[in-house]
Order: C-alpha cells, then structure tokens, then sequence
C-alpha cells in the first residue's frame, strides 16, 4: 500500500519542482522570496514523504 503514495508523492514532488523551477525562470530579475517559498516548502516535503514511504516498505521487506 505504501507503493502508491511512494509514486504519488515523487510525482507530486516532481511537479511542484517544476512548478518552482518556472515560477523563477519567468520572475527572473523579479524574483520574490515569498513567491518561491510557496513553492519550495510544498516540494520539500512531498520528496521528504516520498523518502519515508520508501524506507517503510523497504524496511518491511528485511523483515
């Protein structure tokens, strides 16, 4: 089960990375902190549950 919101989250991560890398290529000269925090924090953690999901299943496995 936790396959799924492994693959979930990496694309959701992957996304809102891309999303990220847009929103500053197209605010160059004008980039807002505000504008990327909005877009990092989100990206940030769907990686870091991605990981997590991850090692749970793998860590079922050794056992």
């Amino acid at each position: 089960m936790s396959g799924k919101f492994f693959y979930l989250y990496l694309i959701g991560g992957t996304v809102a990375l891309v999303l990220l890398i847009y929103e500053i290529i197209a605010a160059y000269p004008n980039v807002k902190s505000q504008g990327a925090l909005f877009y990092i924090v989100p990206t940030i953690l769907l990686y870091y549950m991605a990981y997590k999901t991850y090692h749970v299943k793998n860590d079922g496995e050794l056992m």
